[in-house]
Formats: C-alpha cells, structure tokens, sequence
C-alpha cells in the first residue's frame, strides 16, 4: 500500500500523449519529473510478451549509447547517487530484468554494485512506499543503467516528497559519490535560495531535471541553482544522417529566467541578467520515450520521458568522463562545449517571442541549453 504523501498520487492522467507519475506539489514540497506514455485510449503503454529476443518499444541503452556517441566499454566508471522519495520494494529486482533483457552486467547488492539507503545514509528502515515515486526510481535506475553500464548506483530515499526531507537526501548521497541524479522540483519560490547549500558540494555534480511543464511555469527548484547542472529535454528522432539521429526541443521541457539567483560566472547569454535554465539536454519527449521495467507500478516495460529521462542520462555521461570530482558546477561543460555537443536548433518549449528563451537556436538555448552529448568530453 503507497505511503501517504503530499503529492499523494500514482498516476494522473495529464494528456493524449503521457501522464504524470506523481500529482503537481504543494509549496515546500517537489513533485518527480516522470512522465509514461499513454496509448490511443489513455492507458499506459505497456510492452507485451517481451522476450530475450522480442525488445520492449522505447529507446534501449544502445540506442541511448548511438545516439550520444558513448562507448561505454571504453569511458571511465565511477558511482552515481540517486536521490529520490519513498521507497520502490521492487528496485532492485526489476532493475535486474532491465539490464538482462539488454546484456548489461549485473547490478546487485550482493556484488557491490547497488545499495539502496534512506535520507540519513542508513539501509533501514526505509520510507513508505509510492508508487508514482516508485515509477521515477525505475525510471532514474535504467537510465543511469542505459549510459554508463559499469557504474555503481547508489539509491538514497527520502522519508518523503518535502524540500525539508529531499534535502537532507541530497547531502547523504552528495557523502557517497561525486555525481548525484536529482529528477524532481518545484516552482522557484522566494527563500528557495535558504536550500541551494544543499547543491553545493565540492567535487560533486548535481545533475537536475529543468522541469515538463514549458516556458510558461518558469524555473524550477533545484534547477534554477547556479551550482547544478540543469538539464533540459530534446524529442528525439532515428534519422538517415551520418549521426542517425535528428534533435529538436521537446514542448514540455522547462526553461527561464530565475527571478532570484545570480548568474554564474559561465553564463553569458544577454536576455536574462540572473540564472538561466537549461544547461544541457537529453530525450525527454514520451512521444520518443525511453524503455523501462517497473513492476511496482501498472507492471512490466513501459515507456517514459520527462526531464526525469534525462538527468539521469547526463548524470551517467559524467560518471563514463570521470571528471566529476574536480567539478562543483556546469563551468567545465561550458568552456568545453565547441565539438563535443550536439547543437538543438529547432523547436520550442513556449512563447517568447521566438527568443532563445523558449525556442531551439543555433547555440544557446533556453529548452535545450548548449545541447546534448557527443561523445563525453564536454563533461
């Protein structure tokens, strides 16, 4: 039986395309950013008899691992925290038919590579359950899973969906590893910046989802922080180009101009004089979402997006550079972006007068930031 929670939800029917995992939340609390595809009548879609050689629909880890040119035989390994609220039961057990049905490694407790702790850095007792908080941890743990198939995960739980919880979170898992996945937020609020301690931690990445909801809504916390990597959503397409892909960016991807933390010092565009969201980008759209196994939710392999998709997604591009211990913020992804990004020049995620706030364009955007990975030297 899901915990009660302020967000108190499984699933919400939101649109003809996707729903959300977890209710809209109140102040102080976060809402997670995972979104599941929907079919033609509105219920989730659901790959059926999925075998060793029959893949459920949604990218895979290879198409992940194509499509931002990583190699992840090759690339460094490190440890990835995850920071999330409520407990999945069945984390771990489904996260292992995620990574057999796609030939990665096991991920186990018993062999060192997956641990899973509550907010103060201990393996019991852990929070109640929730099952749309259990759909974002399914999601986060694949993700992490598809880019960087060597890492260690670290799944730390929050006693529940309040900032006064996720935070302390945060800091347990910014102890245990240099590269912590955050998929979750809330509007920016005034006082938001009495939390950004929390995101800054040196030589630890906070890799943050920048929101689903446009333009409109604005900055989200923590994204809008200046000491985290912010990370927007891109709809994602097969192409017959020598990449193999197209980008654009995804309608509901979170972008804009905070009204309260000052610019970072490697932020330069000319329309916004504080903190601009989005930093970097990934897959977001549901409409060309990413595979996922949950069994503590509808059940079975489902379809997902939302930036929820792809902060992960950039939290496991860091751990294949092994940089991360020398950074505490997104600066080296900006001096390092010529080359080693793949620029998002088209789509939008509102109206702004078809500026760079909303709209994708040649370099720096709002929705897409300096673009997605190529490859893993830009991080």
């Amino acid at each position: 039986m899901a915990g009660a929670s302020a967000d108190a939800s499984t699933t919400v029917k939101a649109t003809a395309v996707a729903h959300r995992a977890c209710n809209a939340a109140p102040a102080g609390y976060v809402s997670c950013h995972a979104l599941v595809k929907v079919d033609t009548v509105g219920n989730d879609f659901v790959s059926r008899n999925v075998r060793a050689n029959v893949n459920p629909a949604g990218y895979h880890p290879l198409d992940l691992q194509k499509a931002y040119k990583l190699t992840p035989s090759l690339g460094k390994t490190g440890t990835v925290a995850i920071v999330d609220a409520f407990d999945n039961p069945t984390a771990e057990a489904d996260l292992a038919v995620y990574r057999k049905q796609f030939g990665l490694p096991p991920c186990t407790t018993a062999n060192g590579c997956f641990r899973k702790l509550n907010q103060n850095g201990a393996a019991s007792p852990l929070p109640p359950t929730n099952v749309g908080w259990g759909e974002e941890i399914a999601l986060d743990l694949d993700m992490v899973s598809a880019t960087c198939p060597k890492c260690k995960i670290i799944l730390v739980e929050a006693s529940s969906n309040s900032f006064a919880s996720i935070v302390k979170a945060v800091d347990t898992a910014s102890k245990r590893a240099h590269i912590v996945s955050n998929s979750y937020g809330g509007g920016e609020f005034s006082g938001s910046n009495t939390l950004a301690s929390h995101y800054a931690h040196p030589g630890v990445v906070q890799t943050v989802s920048s929101g689903d909801s446009g333009f409109a809504a604005g900055p989200q916390v923590p994204a809008v922080f200046k000491t985290v990597t912010s990370v927007g959503g891109t709809a994602l397409h097969k192409a017959a180009n020598a990449r193999g892909f197209t980008e654009s960016a995804w309608r509901g991807a979170g972008s804009g101009c905070s009204f309260a933390v000052a610019k970072p010092a490697f932020q330069h565009d000319t329309l916004c004089n504080k903190r601009m969201v989005s930093d970097v980008s990934a897959v977001a759209d549901p409409a060309t979402g990413v595979s996922v196994y949950d069994t503590f939710g509808v059940g079975g392999w489902l379809v997902f997006g939302g930036t929820s998709a792809s902060a992960p997604i950039i939290a496991g591009v860091y751990a294949l550079a092994g940089n991360a211990a020398s950074m505490s913020d997104a600066a080296y992804v900006y001096a390092h972006a010529a080359g080693h990004l793949f620029d998002v020049n088209s789509g939008s995620n509102g109206s702004c007068g078809g500026t760079y706030r909303c709209t994708g364009k040649p370099g720096y955007d709002g929705p897409t930031g300096l673009g997605t990975p190529n490859g893993v030297l830009a991080f």
